[in-house]
């Protein structure tokens, strides 16, 4: 049965009323901080798996994922005005310094399960940065490159499995792994401090704005007429890089040009983003991004993947898990800011950024906001870690 692109709207929709509910009834889903879009769409993929076992395959219309993650990712930069991103200061450069170890310590990792295999070291590389840090985008990339001049075979399959298991479960240690901390910081009687937001703007950098007030259609309007036009210039600035030393992916430019954007328009005055109304848009796209992705995912290429790579992957999430809990979070400081930033880079060291801000949206919910953890990880995870994992593949790839 094949999904039209208003079934498939639709289908997600109810895939987040399924997953709200889900969230509100069962006690363990709220104290793990599990994103309602995660419960879901993963309720939404065992039914899917269940179905084809018994002889009906559903079909999914793809082409709505990218303009949901788009307008996700340009409300990041719409609201990012350029004073918080400074805010991040000696913080965010320490953080992207943890994140590029975190790149190099994956490729180690999948390069030596490999070769301890007597597989090919790039087999490892596909289950290492490129797909765990990397996400499905990177990983289709790079899968194109090994088949067409390194003659892997099956690498696209291979990559989209990897980066499908690192999706699910950057998803589901996120929130755990915060909670772990907090529930050890209480124990010990530490305070938990949050970073409250002092503007809308920097409510909005929070995901925490902490009123709907006043999103309204006027509000909304022009807030959307200037993300939908960062996205056509992000499309148009993808196309014109391509092939050069200059392209970067199309999500990467978006980010780019909203940041201009509302950053100009505040200086001169023409315009000045509305916070609520930009998080409510921002949060919408972000659940319903997700619902599709998770319900798209097709458990039973899991079940395909071949002993050694299925290694790997776990040893990934075990890496992934330890690093963040032990070495990140205490120097990111050993607090509540550390705990949000532990569950974000969970999110994006095995999926990607919008489940890190899914991750860390589900945590501050319950525990209060932090401003620090919602200025860096979208700045790192949304463009800088992209830029580092580039030439950390490369440079792997060279050496062997």
């Amino acid at each position: 049965m094949v999904f039209n692109p208003i079934l498939t709207l639709l289908a997600a929709v109810a895939v987040l009323v399924v997953g709200q509910q889900a969230v509100r009834r069962i006690g363990f889903l709220r104290t793990f901080n599990i994103p309602v879009p995660v419960v879901g769409g993963l309720i939404a993929t065992i039914i899917v798996t269940l179905l084809r076992a018994l002889g009906i395959e559903l079909s999914f219309y793809g082409g709505l994922q990218e303009p949901f993650m788009l307008l996700f990712f340009g409300t990041i930069g719409l609201a990012a005005d350029i004073k918080l991103i400074r805010a991040g200061g000696r913080a965010l450069v320490v953080f992207f310094a943890l994140v590029v170890v975190l790149l190099i310590l994956q490729d180690i990792v999948g390069v030596g399960i490999a070769s301890a295999f007597g597989l090919d070291p790039l087999l490892g590389l596909l289950g290492g940065s490129i797909t765990m840090s990397g996400g499905h985008g990177t990983g289709a990339a790079w899968a194109g490159v090994f088949g067409e001049r390194y003659g892997i075979d099956n690498a696209f399959e291979l990559a989209m499995a990897c980066a499908t298991f690192g999706l699910v479960f950057g998803s589901l240690i996120g929130g755990p792994a915060a909670h772990f901390l907090i529930r050890r910081m209480k124990a010990r009687g530490e305070p938990i401090e949050t970073s409250a937001p002092e503007t809308d703007a920097e409510a909005v950098a929070a995901g925490n704005s902490g009123t709907t007030q006043n999103v309204t259609h006027a509000n909304i309007l022009p807030a959307l007429a200037i993300l939908l036009v960062g996205i056509a210039l992000g499309h148009w600035l993808t196309g014109v890089s391509e092939g050069t030393v200059f392209y970067l992916p199309t999500f990467v430019w978006v980010l780019f040009t909203t940041i201009v954007i509302g950053n100009v328009s505040r200086m001169t005055g023409l315009y000045t983003p509305h916070g609520p109304s930009v998080a409510e848009i921002g949060n919408l796209s972000l659940s319903i991004f997700l619902a599709l992705a998770l319900m798209s995912l097709k458990l039973w290429e899991l079940a395909g993947l071949a002993g050694p790579i299925l290694v790997i992957l776990v040893a990934q999430l075990v890496l992934v898990f330890v690093y963040t809990t032990q070495i990140t979070y205490r120097l990111m400081g050993s607090n509540y800011d550390a705990a949000v930033l532990v569950a974000g880079n969970c999110g994006f060291g095995m999926g990607a950024t919008p489940t890190a801000i899914a991750n860390m949206q589900a945590v501050t919910d319950q525990h209060g906001p932090s401003r620090l953890a919602f200025i860096i990880v979208p700045v790192v995870g949304g463009f800088l870690i992209d830029i580092a994992n580039a030439f950390i593949i490369k440079g792997f790839i060279a050496f062997f």
